[in-house]
């Protein structure tokens, strides 16, 4: 079993800075892309960025230019930095994790985990 542990979560004023963390331990082999994801109240969660494993990363547009994402893998973990936060930020954001295992030959088994989700309020 893997446990993605969150933190970093809490108040911020618009225009303020958070960062996000997200610890990975239990049984791991190997860890593929990790992410974030984000769920405001009677809205679907939605991806905010996530990395591959080599280092790649993605953006949500609304958050390109103010949020990066980054990891340690020595750590087994993944953080978000949030820049310029905004009141339509609010939402609890919950990590995920990709990690994977060797199956038969050309294929892999990939498991998902989730966090358990940490709230960011922006509000003056």
């Amino acid at each position: 079993q893997v446990q993605l542990v969150e933190s970093g979560g809490g108040l911020v004023q618009p225009g303020g800075s958070l960062r996000l963390s997200c610890a990975a331990s239990g049984s791991i082999f190997s860890i593929d892309a990790m992410g974030w994801y984000r769920q405001a109240p009677g809205k679907e969660r939605e991806l905010v960025a996530r990395i591959n494993a080599r280092g790649s990363t993605n953006y949500a547009e609304s958050v390109k230019g103010r949020f990066t994402i980054s990891r340690d893998n020595a750590k087994n973990t993944v953080y978000l930095q949030m820049n310029s936060l905004k009141p339509e930020d609010t939402a609890v954001y919950y990590c995920n994790t990709d990690t994977t295992k060797p199956g038969p030959p050309g294929y892999r088994y990939v498991d998902r985990w989730w966090g358990q989700g940490t709230l960011v309020t922006v509000s003056s």
